[in-house]
């Protein structure tokens, strides 16, 4: 069972994005793969979930699913720009 403490994460390939649904809302990272690339364009978190981890949670996965396929990040959302500059470990990631 997803919750907002530990979300179960689902990469929506038909979508281009990773997504829970906790308590009927569903939030999620969209992104554009550009090949080599990820473009990560949209972290989308219901108010109902705000303030609760999620958003930090869909990014998290996001980076680790681009760190595991050895893909560089554009992160053209700010939430996930933001992110990346709290945790060093995902800044060797970023695109150049």
């Amino acid at each position: 069972m997803s919750t907002a403490t530990n979300p179960t994460i689902t990469h929506n390939t038909a979508k281009n994005r990773f997504e829970t649904t906790i308590d009927g809302h569903t939030g999620y990272i969209s992104y554009v793969d550009n090949g080599d690339k990820l473009i990560y364009d949209h972290t989308i978190v219901p108010s109902q979930l705000g303030g609760q981890g999620v958003g930090s949670a869909l990014v998290k996965h996001a980076l680790e699913y681009a760190q595991a396929e050895h893909k560089k990040v554009v992160p053209q959302c700010s939430f996930v720009a933001h992110y990346i500059d709290k945790h060093d470990e995902y800044s060797a990631l970023v695109a150049s």
